[in-house]
């Protein structure tokens, strides 16, 4: 699963903007703009959803899931949420 805030964070970490992942993905601008509306976890279909991650990858992001570590070389960041706090 992504969520909307790591697709977000996601783009800025590559310097893109919605349309520039829409082509790199090859899906609509709309349905980027859909994706990154959703609150939570992203909704869409399975094929736009994979192609989205598929085209963060090629671009160096990884993708970490909750309490997952992370496999991949490199720099980067991941949300802490506080003790109090358990969900987004």
């Amino acid at each position: 699963m992504m969520t909307s805030a790591q697709m977000r964070a996601a783009r800025a970490l590559l310097g893109i903007d919605q349309r520039q992942l829409a082509d790199l993905s090859g899906i609509s601008l709309p349905t980027i703009q859909r994706m990154e509306s959703s609150d939570g976890n992203v909704r869409g279909n399975v094929d736009s959803l994979v192609k989205v991650v598929e085209a963060l990858s090629r671009g160096g992001v990884e993708l970490i899931g909750d309490d997952a570590p992370s496999h991949g070389g490199g720099r980067g960041v991941r949300l802490k949420w506080p003790e109090s706090r358990t969900e987004p």
